[in-house]
């Protein structure tokens, strides 16, 4: 639950942890010094009261007069003793009473009760003289107050009380001194708790200062540190559920963004690059197209008509060479071949080598997508292959149909020659924002990296029949880029089939969703000619759903 206080609170917690400590130690001392305060109270208090005790005990003993004193000395002595013992029994008492009050009293007021006893005694000592004298009269002489078994019965009880008020403050102070050792036993127990209290809370209160404060600002400073030498792929992690934690966040999305602006700008210096050097190489073929194509034509031309001619003579050299027609024949066609398709090469180079705008206008993407699949229906390579098509709107874009006819052409014819037998083409269309879609995704012998890069690029092929020229994808793509769109092509790796995404913006757009009619009643699933709709597939019929057929 700690992990996810705030850092005030964490502070405020750790505050309460040094107080704590604190509180521990100062409750511990002052429970120590408040039991030595007070046994050295009691100690000064149980001294006083043995003082006055001590004070008492001789004047106790001479009241009562020794053998042989005559009766008239022996009673002024006695009066004027008893007058000195009660003055030192008062003080004595107060010093009871003192204690008493202040609660420093150990036994039970034993003194206390001791002294009323000796108060009453002292009493009746002094009533038992006066008697005595009272019985003697002036005139014994002979006859000694210590002989009188009343006055020494109580003679004798005083003495024995001055001597148990003694007696008792000795064993108080004893009883005290074992008490006080108990009591610094436990405040010494007290103590070395408390201290091993406030260790463990400094110590915890250090881990955790380590664990919340500490790691937290290292973590952040080592990925401050990657960032600064350019490593933006590890996040800072810290977990310390407070205001590090929401800096470390907002640190990782900083780094994050800067990661996206340095890959986007980093892109777009290869994109720059790759666009600089096609730009170079669409000036050569710019050139060549230009300036060598008709010198190349010429010569095909006359090629292509000598042996046109050389074949129109061949009725008479047959006759005489029957056995040289099939190879004769053979060469003259093979000549002709391929002088045509030299031809054609230097023909779609002029065709890329002429500037100027193409006329646009709005056309259904759909429908073209489907006048090219009926036309590649009837390819070689497109028997036992099947080729599906998945219209998800009807869109409407103002495109050069020919040119998006031959791209889309390209495409599929490169898909079909890719794929061996059993081979499935899916094609996709839909409208997105401002641009229709189009995906081409087989099921071919897919791409490696290096000819993804280059895939574009002029006289670049890798066809598995060996007959490409290796410029259809490079005229798509200007193709494409000349209507403000973007072609790309991915793949999974060899064997893993290729998609090829074409995107074309749109400047009226009109998306009518599949499962409505179109403006002629016609039901949508069947405004395509020569389609029809199974379980959400379009597929085409008449040999493009099963095309070996």
């Amino acid at each position: 639950m700690a992990r996810r206080w705030r850092l005030s609170s964490k502070l405020v917690f750790g505050l309460v942890l040094v107080l704590g400590s604190l509180g521990l130690l100062l409750a511990s001392s002052l429970q120590s010094l408040t039991t030595y305060s007070h046994s050295m109270k009691m100690f000064q208090s149980k001294l006083a009261e043995l003082q006055r005790v001590n004070d008492l005990y001789p004047e106790v003993d001479a009241l009562l007069p020794k053998e042989g004193a005559t009766a008239s000395a022996d009673q002024t002595t006695i009066f004027n003793q008893i007058e000195v013992v009660k003055k030192l029994f008062e003080q004595a008492r107060t010093v009871f009473k003192d204690a008493v009050s202040r609660g420093r009293e150990f036994d039970n007021y034993t003194n206390v009760r001791l002294a009323e006893d000796f108060a009453k005694r002292l009493v009746l000592f002094r009533e038992c003289v006066s008697s005595f004298y009272q019985r003697g009269g002036v005139n014994d002489e002979v006859r000694s107050l210590s002989a009188d078994s009343s006055t020494r019965s109580t003679f004798n009880e005083l003495r024995v009380l001055v001597n148990d008020m003694r007696q008792q403050c000795y064993v108080d102070m004893v009883q005290r001194i074992e008490e006080s050792r108990a009591l610094y036993t436990r405040s010494l127990w007290a103590i070395g708790f408390a201290s091993l209290a406030a260790i463990a809370l400094v110590i915890a209160l250090v881990m955790l200062c380590l664990r919340w404060v500490v790691k937290p600002v290292q973590e952040l400073e080592q990925g401050v540190k990657r960032v600064t030498d350019g490593d933006f792929k590890h996040p800072i992690v810290v977990h310390s559920g407070d205001e590090l934690e929401d800096l470390a966040a907002a640190f990782n999305n900083m780094t994050h963004r800067l990661d996206n602006t340095y890959q986007y700008l980093e892109k777009q210096i290869e994109d720059r690059s790759r666009q600089l050097v096609r730009s170079e190489r669409l000036i050569s073929v710019g050139f060549l197209a230009a300036g060598v194509s008709h010198e190349i034509n010429n010569p095909l031309a006359s090629i292509a008509f000598c042996a046109e001619s050389l074949q129109s003579r061949l009725t008479d050299y047959t006759k005489q060479y029957p056995q040289d027609t099939e190879v004769v024949t053979k060469y003259l066609k093979m000549i002709q071949q391929e002088a045509f398709r030299c031809k054609e090469i230097t023909s779609r180079l002029l065709e890329f080598s002429r500037v100027g705008e193409r006329r646009r206008e709005a056309a259904d993407l759909a429908e073209l997508i489907q006048n090219v699949l009926e036309i590649a229906q009837h390819l070689q390579n497109c028997r036992g292959k099947r080729i599906v098509f998945q219209p998800y709107a009807r869109v409407i874009a103002q495109v050069n149909g020919q040119d998006v006819k031959s791209v889309v052409l390209n495409l599929v014819v490169n898909a079909l020659d890719s794929m061996d037998e059993g081979g499935i083409l899916n094609i996709t269309l839909q409208a997105e924002a401002t641009f229709a879609e189009m995906t081409f995704t087989d099921t071919g012998c897919g791409m490696k990296p290096d000819v993804l890069e280059n895939i574009f690029e002029p006289f670049f092929t890798r066809s598995k029949t060996g007959k490409g020229t290796g410029l259809g994808l490079f005229i798509s793509h200007q193709i494409v880029n000349a209507h403000g769109g973007e072609i790309q092509a991915t793949s999974a790796g060899v064997n893993q089939g290729s998609t090829f995404r074409v995107r074309l913006p749109l400047k009226a757009v009109q998306t009518v969703d599949s499962a409505t009619t179109n403006d002629g009643g016609m039901d949508a699933d069947l405004y395509m000619k020569g389609t029809k709709r199974n379980n959400g597939s379009l597929w085409m019929e008449d040999g493009l759903g099963n095309a070996a057929a």
